[in-house]
């Protein structure tokens, strides 16, 4: 069974920089986009970045400027280069891979930023 497998999370201070990177266990047929969500303790879990096969991105206004998303086709993964870390940025990120069939979901990992 293919499992998304996250890594690159941890506590940083704001201002810093983490880079996450989230790639399939296996082979999946008919991706189509690739994307990061995030859940903040609380709140409900929300959309921060897509990127689609062709490489076109879409982020949330709120990490616009400040956050990349890109990913490497070949390899079945995708990464998420978080600058300028802010407070607000704290949460569980987890990333998810839309394909033809059925989506995926990494099991998660945490961001802290200490202000």
């Amino acid at each position: 069974q293919v499992q998304l497998v996250e890594s690159g999370g941890g506590l940083v201070q704001a201002g810093g920089s983490l880079r996450l990177s989230c790639a399939a266990s296996g082979s999946i047929f008919g991706i189509n986009a690739m994307g990061w969500y995030r859940q903040a303790p609380g709140k409900q879990r929300e959309l921060v970045a897509t990127i689609t096969t062709g490489g076109t991105t879409s982020y949330t206004d709120s990490v616009k400027g400040r956050f990349t998303i890109s990913r490497d086709n070949a390899k079945n993964t995708v990464y998420l280069q978080m600058n300028s870390l802010k407070p607000e940025d704290t949460g569980i990120y987890f990333c998810k891979f839309f394909a033809t069939y059925r989506e995926y979901w990494g099991q998660g990992t945490q961001v802290t930023v200490s202000s």
